[in-house]
């Protein structure tokens, strides 16, 4: 039977309860998700634009960018970030011993975490692009509309429309992938579940309260992502209200 009263226990530091210890773990994961989803929406946009232009090197640069950062695991990249990029770069180590760790934890995995999505998302901009009809970028050089007013006015637009759907599983995968920040300490969601099943035995509520939290997190994200869908939908086009 579940004890929930596991949750009003005092940790052996003294310091809370378990309940307030996942919520503490859930306040990390969101302040991750969100930074990350913000660092990878304006990298992985960006490539997924340069990457349809008629520019070779950028295209090629771009391609080089999601192919790297798609197929290295996820947790081989937090500890790259984590333990071997700092040996290799100076200042980010001075930064490791000067600054708070886990702030520096939390630095590094929104780094980590946003660079991997924005790889996938690189990919989702481009091809949300290339759906579009041909003709819509040729009328915009007709207007005498520059590549860039092109882009800005007439393809992305209708391209982020037709990525709503996409970018909504990514959002929520951001979620999940979040979980991999323990691995370099990290005192997230995922973390502190591992720390409360550790010390008390009750893996059953540790991992059914994070079950829980988890997926009212990623339902929220999926109810924004379906407003946001609706709210920008054109009339007549991609399941727009006639």
């Amino acid at each position: 039977m579940l004890d929930l009263g596991i949750f009003g226990q005092e940790t052996p530091d003294g310091d809370t309860t378990w309940g307030m210890s996942l919520l503490w773990g859930l306040e990390y994961t969101l302040v991750l998700v969100a930074l990350s989803w913000i660092v990878a929406m304006a990298i992985g946009s960006l490539l997924g634009v340069l990457r349809t232009t008629d520019r070779r090197w950028v295209v090629a640069l771009g391609d080089a960018w999601v192919e790297l950062f798609r197929n290295i695991p996820l947790l081989v990249q937090f500890f790259l970030w984590y333990f071997v990029v700092p040996e290799f770069v100076p200042s980010l180590k001075r930064l490791a011993l000067e600054m708070d760790p886990t702030r520096f934890q939390l630095l590094l995995s929104v780094v980590c975490l946003g660079l991997f999505t924005s790889a996938r998302i690189a990919e989702q901009v481009k091809s949300g692009i290339l759906s579009l009809p041909r003709g819509q970028r040729m009328a915009g050089y007709a207007l005498g509309l520059t590549q860039a007013q092109t882009y800005r006015y007439v393809l992305l637009p209708m391209a982020f429309r037709i990525v709503v759907p996409p970018l909504t599983s990514e959002s929520m995968n951001l979620v999940k992938n979040s979980a991999v920040a323990y691995s370099i300490g990290l005192a997230e969601l995922f973390f502190r579940t591992r720390e409360m099943g550790e010390m008390t035995f009750r893996y059953f509520a540790a991992f059914g309260a994070a079950t829980v939290l988890y997926v009212l997190v990623a339902l929220a994200i999926n109810r924004v992502f379906a407003w946001v869908e609706r709210a920008t939908a054109v009339p007549g086009y991609l399941g727009g209200k006639r």
